[in-house]
């Protein structure tokens, strides 16, 4: 069977919820700490592909570097992963990934798709 992977954020109340959520339901998984284990160009494509959205709908967009410098303006998918590269905090997390599908984990009860 394919392991499920989290892309955590620590600090992150709703990354936290999520590994909650998987323990209480008794699941196993690893978990990619993505501001530590930088994603690339690659792998970020990859994750949008398993998620079917496009690169500005994987943006948080009340991070202040979004606002500072992504706001307002017309950028290809290409330059917002870039943006990610830059500032992984733009990636909406949790991210929770099984095979060749992931979601994200928001609300917690998103992740039972996957399941």
């Amino acid at each position: 069977m394919n392991q499920l992977r989290v892309y955590h954020n620590p600090r992150c109340s709703k990354s936290r919820q999520a590994l909650q959520y998987l323990d209480a339901k008794g699941l196993t998984y690893e978990v990619t700490k993505y501001l530590e284990e930088t994603l690339t160009k690659s792998e970020i494509k990859i994750l949008l592909n398993k998620i079917g959205i496009s690169a500005d709908e994987l943006l948080r967009k009340g991070e202040k570097f979004y606002k500072e410098n992504v706001k307002g303006k017309e950028w290809s998918e290409d330059e917002i992963i870039d943006f990610m590269l830059e500032e992984p905090k733009l990636i909406e997390r949790p991210i929770i990934e099984l095979g060749e599908n992931a979601v994200i984990g928001r609300p917690t009860e998103a992740i039972d798709k996957l399941l």
